[in-house]
This record gives C-alpha cells, structure tokens and sequence, in this order.
C-alpha cells in the first residue's frame, strides 16, 4: 500500500521539484539583471557609481547634496541611463514576442519577425529617411509600416484556404519578401554620401542616440503588451494541446491566437521602431529559458522577459566598450545567436 502512494505521489513531487528550480532560474535571472544594471553604470570613459547614480535619482525628487559633477549627471540622464533603459525593454520585448510565437504557432523556429514585422518596420525607416524625416518620424513610419505588414498577413490568411497556420506563416513569408525588396529598392535610388549611410547603419540595429522621450514613448506599449502576454501565459499551454482539447476547456484556441499574435507585433513593432533590426534575441532566448525552466509557458515567459532584457545590455556593454568605434548590437547578437542555435539544433538531447 505504502508502495503504491509513493508510485502515485512520485509525478507530483517531481513537478514540484521542476516547478521550485524553475523559481529559482526566475529569481536568479531577475538578480543577475539588476547586478548587470549596477554595472553597466559603472562601465564607460565616465564611470558612474551605483551610489551616484542612486544619489542622481533620488535628487530629482528630494534634494540632495550634490557627490557628483554637472557632467556626470549630464552623461547619466542624457545618455547612459536611455540606453540602459532601452536595451533592458527591447530585450526583454523581443524575447517574450519570440516565446509568445513559438508556443502560439507550435514551431520552436519561430521568431519575433516571422510574419514580416521586421521587413516592414525596415522599410518604413528606409522610406522616411529617403523623405528627410526626423529620427522621431523615422521610428513612427516604422512601427506603422510594421503593423500594416502583420495586417496584410493576417488579411491574406483570412482569405486563403487551407491549414490556417501555415498560410499565416507562408503569408508572412512572401509578404516580408515583398518589403524586403521595398528596402532593397530604396538603397538602390539613395544617396551614397548620406542617405544610403543612415539606412544601412538603421538596419543593423543599435541603441546609439537612445533618448529619454524614446524609453517613454515605446514604455506604455512594452508595459501593456508585456501585461498581457504574462496574464495569457498558461492559456498558451491550452494551445499546444490542440484546438478540440482547447475548446472542451472553454478556450476559443483561434481567438487566442489572434491577440497573442497582435500583442506580439505590438511588442515587436515598437522595438524595431526605435533601434532598427536586432535579430536573434527572440529566437534564441525562448530556447535558452526553455532549457533552463521546462516548456511551460507560466515560467517561461517570466524567464524569457527577465534573460532577454539582461542579455541585450551585456550586448550592448560589449558593442560600445570592445572598440573605439562602437559595433552595431545586431551585429553582436547574430554573432551570439546563430552558433547558439547550431548548437541547440544539432545536440542529442531536444527539449
């Protein structure tokens, strides 16, 4: 009898056991990313301690005596604390996108930039530098340039018969396709001196010039998408089981899929808007935390927001401090990803 109930209570202990390891990974990426903060801060031609810089914040609330200069207190709101801010939101952004995707299409290939939010957002900046735009004009026509191409596909597949997920991806496929050959088309007719420069440098991502009104204009739409995905994460467990299991559990699976979905091109769009094309985050993050925390997605989002945000800015660290002239962080994170990947794809052992 004895035997019997440790046999039945075995299963238990041992999903408890994954659930407190899985706990654990989520509590040490959450320390691991405010250690990289306090460091982050620090690295620079201008270091910046983590008591200055908490000193710098909480004077702008409570006056303080000033243990810091006037340039370093510039050099901290203008410059470091924007950046730090951004690739923080970015990573994390991109990474749950990436998650959200792969769980919601059933395919561990899947990538924040698989329905042609990428392309498109590509060639909206390429078209409003071509037009003389301000770098605020640039990042809006790209994120509305990204939602159009997620319209478009959505709209396509809508109309198509057939496997509905397939179509969606191969929809996305041809459509990212087309705007691709948009932003060719746009480095062919632009000026070599100037213009073919700055869309060149938008395409390869980076987070050089990140301002404070960027991180308070992409922060609401983080912060909601960011929600919501974190509120839907165990209904995307529903989805990997199959649309009738879903539905006997009072899942409308198709519904589900089309929010996810748009969250995810939200989130997607308004990374991309403001530091270009950074590729490889939301594909191979999701992998990493699903090695770490299991498949299931109400420890893998939270794992996914926390290791993605801190992952771009170790990048970021490493692209303006491993040169004199700074490196592009998509550069960086495709020499990062794409042997990570290899790796992931030919090991023994799948998750």
């Amino acid at each position: 009898m004895l035997l019997s109930q440790r046999k039945i209570c075995s299963p238990c202990e041992a999903r408890s056991r994954a659930a407190e390891r899985a706990n654990a990974v989520i509590a040490g990426l959450a320390v691991f990313a405010v250690i990289l903060v306090a460091i982050s801060l620090m690295l620079g031609r201008y270091p910046i301690s983590p008591d200055q810089a908490l000193a710098m914040l909480v004077n702008q609330v409570i006056p303080l005596e000033q243990t810091w200069t006037d340039q370093q207190q510039t050099l901290f709101f203008n410059v470091r604390l924007p950046r730090i801010l951004m690739a923080l939101m970015v990573g994390c952004g991109l990474s749950v996108a990436g998650a959200a995707y792969q769980g919601t299409f059933q395919n561990p290939l899947v990538s924040p930039d698989i329905l042609g939010a990428s392309q498109g957002a590509a060639f909206g900046a390429a078209v409003a530098i071509l037009a003389g735009f301000t770098a605020v004009m640039v990042s809006v026509s790209a994120f509305c340039f990204a939602l159009l191409t997620v319209f478009l596909v959505l709209l396509i597949s809508s109309r198509a018969k057939g496997n509905h997920m397939m179509i969606v991806v191969l929809a996305g496929v041809m459509v990212s396709s087309l705007f691709q050959a948009g932003v060719s088309y746009t480095k062919l007719i632009a000026d070599p001196t100037d213009e073919l420069a700055d869309i060149t440098y938008w395409l390869m991502g980076s987070l050089t010039g990140a301002k404070m009104d960027q991180v308070a204009a992409v922060f609401p739409i983080l912060l909601v998408g960011c929600a919501v995905m974190f509120v839907l994460r165990w209904r995307i467990n529903i989805l990997t089981i199959g649309d009738d299991e879903a539905s006997t559990m009072g899942v409308d699976a198709r519904r589900l899929r089309i929010i996810v979905i748009v969250v995810a091109t939200f989130l997607t769009a308004a990374c991309v808007s403001v530091t270009g094309m950074i590729g490889w985050v939301g594909l191979v993050i999701p992998h990493l935390c699903r090695m770490l925390v299991g498949a299931d997605h109400r420890k893998l989002i939270p794992a996914s927001m926390l290791m993605g945000a801190g992952f771009l800015l170790l990048v970021d660290d490493i692209s303006r401090l491993a040169t004199t002239a700074e490196i592009p962080i998509g550069i960086l994170t495709a020499f990062v990803g794409a042997p990570f990947f290899l790796y992931l794809i030919t090991r023994k052992k799948r998750v």
